[in-house]
């Protein structure tokens, strides 16, 4: 597909743009990337999305599509190029979403609450939630990929997109607080999978340095 379809609004080193790229380049969709300069908000994001009015934005056929999470769900079902991206069982698909549902929801919220907390406290608490949840995404890691590479079992699914995306915000929480989030020892499976998920041909150009991604949160 042409380049002129589709259109990306992001800004680059955020977890929740990462998500549409890789999906675009599972299905190999061309697409124009439309960079919005951190702290600013154009006419054309304010018009495509004037409820929340934040990246990433995808616009396909001059249609907008808002939120990573439904953005990859939308491609997937809008383009047939490539592996599939949810199962199609409606039961697996019900799980996945579950799972992706709990990594913004619940998850993410202790991961970005690492980066700012007023006390040790806080502090202490939001990396114990961390770990926590990256101690259930291990055990849900070894029931939904039966045995394979990803979630999303030979190839990457919408659990590694959505996971996977803030691998280089966790290499940055490990070291700012001197931890070990994804240990191979305490979660194996996560531990080998994080390895395959960014040397991934639709992953490995997509996810940031981590002293690049710290350079980027200090600004």
């Amino acid at each position: 597909m042409a380049a002129s379809d589709v259109k990306l609004l992001s800004t680059r080193g955020s977890p929740f743009v990462i998500r549409p790229r890789i999906a675009l380049n599972l299905k190999n969709i061309d697409y124009e990337f439309l960079e919005q300069p951190f702290g600013t908000k154009s006419e054309l994001l304010l018009k495509s999305n004037p409820v929340y009015k934040k990246i990433p934005i995808m616009i396909h056929n001059d249609k907008p599509i808002c939120e990573s999470l439904i953005i990859v769900q939308y491609i997937d079902e809008a383009f047939t190029s490539g592996p599939s991206i949810l199962p199609s069982d409606p039961y697996d698909r019900s799980v996945v979403r579950f799972w992706g549902s709990y990594i913004d929801d619940k998850w993410f919220s202790s991961l970005l609450a690492t980066l700012k907390p007023k006390t040790e406290e806080e502090k202490k608490t939001a990396i114990e939630g961390v770990s926590t949840g990256i101690e259930l995404l291990e055990e849900a890691f070894e029931k939904i990929s039966k045995g394979k590479d990803f979630f999303g079992g030979d190839t990457v699914g919408y659990i590694d997109i959505a996971l996977g995306a803030n691998l280089a915000l966790v290499k940055v929480v490990e070291k700012l607080n001197g931890v070990e989030l994804l240990d191979e020892t305490k979660t194996p499976n996560l531990y080998a999978w994080s390895e395959k998920f960014c040397s991934d041909p639709a992953v490995k150009d997509l996810i940031p340095e981590t002293d690049k991604l710290l350079e980027l949160l200090k600004r």
